[in-house]
């Protein structure tokens, strides 16, 4: 039972970030939103509620599944992947360089401004 009111809260949230979305028609999946609404939710309860934690539990013991739909649509347009190697290629390799740049600035800047004595010691380094 407790699954099922976890998996339950968490399609209410993705229906609420879906009506939310459309009625405000702000360019951000649904799902996304109602994640946001649902780490707000956690923040405030400073914790999980155990429903939430069997649910999510059973959910990313079966993860790889999800990926079957994306490995059926690589089986099945194939030969346009073929046709159109080089521009797929070339936005992986653009896109995976920006992601690790993004990412090493947000580090930085969380490192700089969060971990304690760190901007003294930078500055003493200086």
């Amino acid at each position: 039972m407790t699954f099922l009111v976890g998996v339950t809260l968490l399609l209410v949230l993705q229906l609420a970030g879906e009506v939310v979305v459309r009625l405000l028609a702000w360019p951000v999946p649904g799902p996304v939103l109602g994640m946001i609404v649902l780490f707000l939710i956690l923040l405030l309860r400073k914790g999980v509620p155990g429903s939430l934690a069997t649910a999510s539990s059973g959910l990313l013991t079966h993860l790889s599944l999800l990926f079957v739909p994306a490995g059926v649509g690589v089986m099945v347009h194939g030969d346009r992947l073929m046709a159109e190697w080089l521009p797929v290629v070339a936005v992986l390799l653009v896109t995976t360089l920006l992601t690790m740049l993004v990412t090493a600035g947000v580090m930085v800047l969380a490192t700089r401004y969060l971990v304690p004595g760190y901007r003294e010691q930078e500055q003493s380094d200086d």
